[in-house]
């Protein structure tokens, strides 16, 4: 019986204290650890304020490939959120989240 099974390096990236509309990119590694290529359909966040996006095309056995992340920083507060990984793997779903908390940008003296 086949195997359709990817490890992903980490399920949650802290993005910890970040500066309001600093780079909000980051990435989640995977890699594929079963037996029969893995194929990515969709990925969704849980809002519009978070953008994923997946590898085009098939992963094979022992291949490495990455889930990109944009979150927009341009709102200061605490964040919490969610990408949904939809897949041909055994577990379907993936849920891997995002996490931490905009501050407002350090004035620099004499302005």
């Amino acid at each position: 019986m086949r195997e359709l099974r990817f490890q992903f390096n980490e399920m949650v990236i802290d993005y910890g204290t970040i500066q309001k509309d600093a780079d909000g990119n980051r990435s989640f590694s995977f890699t594929n650890v079963g037996d029969a290529p893995i194929v990515i359909s969709d990925v969704k966040a849980s809002c519009g304020c978070t953008v994923p996006t997946k590898p085009k095309g098939p992963i094979m056995p022992g291949e490495s490939a990455q889930i990109g992340v944009k979150y927009k920083t341009n709102k200061v507060g605490a964040f919490t959120k969610t990408i949904t990984v939809i897949s041909n793997a055994d577990v379907p779903r993936t849920t891997l989240k995002i996490k931490g908390v905009v501050v407002e940008a350090a004035t620099k003296l004499g302005e």
